[in-house]
C-alpha cells in the first residue's frame, strides 16, 4: 500500500464496534495496520487526540484524517473503496432502510444484548426478552434473504454480525439459547460466518466469555 492509501484502525480486540470495521476492510480488500488499545484502562494519546469527543475505539485513520464511531467509519469505507463490494444500496429508499436497520441494531439490539451479561436478577431477565424480541424484529426483516443486504453481504450484516461473538457468553452467564426461539437467525449468522471476511474479523467465543466473565467479576456481579 503506497503512503496515499495509509490505513490504520485503533480497535480492542473484544469490542463489535471494531469489528464491524474490520470486516468492512477486509470486505474491500484494504490492508490496514491495526493497533490495539488497552482500552479498558490506558487509553493511548494516538485515541485522545484521534476522537477527543468520546475518546473510543474504534477510530479509523486513513492518510492522517480519523473517522470515529463504527458505523459512520463503515459508510465512510464503503463510499471510498466503492468499486468493490457495495455495502449500501445505491437506491435511496433501500439505503434509507438500511440506516434504519443498522441504527436500530445500534439502538436496541446492542444495548440490551449488553444488559443479558451486565446485569442479574430482574433487570436481566429484562434484558433477555428485550434482546429475543430484537432478534424475533430482524428475523422478520430478514425474511428468505441469504442476508440483510439481499444476495451479499451488506451494511446491516456488517453492523450486526459482530454482536455473533458474544452469543456463548450471553446464553451462559444468562442461561438462554437464541437457536431455541430464532434458528432462521442462527442459520443467517453462520451463513456470514463462512465468510472469510467475517469469520477472520471475529474473536474465539470461548475467549470472550473468559472476558465477559471478568468482567462481571469487575462489576461485582459474580
Amino acid at each position: 500500500m503506497s503512503m496515499a492509501e495509509k490505513v490504520v484502525l485503533l480497535n480492542y480486540w473484544a469490542s463489535p464496534y471494531g469489528m464491524r470495521v474490520r470486516i468492512a476492510l477486509a470486505e474491500k480488500g484494504i490492508q490496514y495496520e491495526s493497533r490495539e488499545e488497552d482500552y479498558l484502562t490506558n487509553k493511548s494519546s494516538l485515541l485522545l487526540q484521534m476522537n477527543p469527543v468520546h475518546k473510543k475505539i474504534p477510530v479509523l485513520i486513513h492518510n492522517g484524517k480519523p473517522v470515529s464511531e463504527s458505523l459512520i467509519a463503515v459508510q465512510y469505507i464503503d463510499e471510498v473503496w466503492k468499486d468493490k463490494a457495495p455495502l449500501l444500496p445505491s437506491d435511496p429508499y433501500l439505503r434509507a432502510q438500511a440506516m434504519f436497520w443498522a441504527d436500530f441494531v445500534d439502538k436496541k439490539v446492542y444495548e440490551s444484548a449488553k444488559r443479558t451479561w451486565r446485569t442479574k436478577g430482574e433487570e436481566q431477565e429484562a434484558a433477555k426478552r428485550e434482546f429475543l424480541e430484537c432478534i424475533r424484529l430482524l428475523e422478520e426483516e430478514l425474511g428468505d434473504k441469504p442476508y440483510f443486504g439481499g444476495e451479499n453481504l451488506g451494511f446491516v450484516d456488517v453492523a450486526l454480525i459482530p454482536t455473533y461473538s458474544w452469543f456463548y457468553a450471553r446464553e451462559k452467564i444468562g442461561n438462554f439459547s437464541v437457536e431455541a426461539k430464532h434458528p432462521k437467525f442462527i442459520a443467517w449468522a453462520k451463513r456470514c460466518m463462512q465468510k472469510e471476511s467475517v469469520s477472520k474479523s471475529l474473536p474465539d467465543q470461548k475467549r470472550v466469555y473468559e472476558f465477559a466473565l471478568r468482567l462481571r467479576s469487575k462489576l461485582g456481579l459474580e
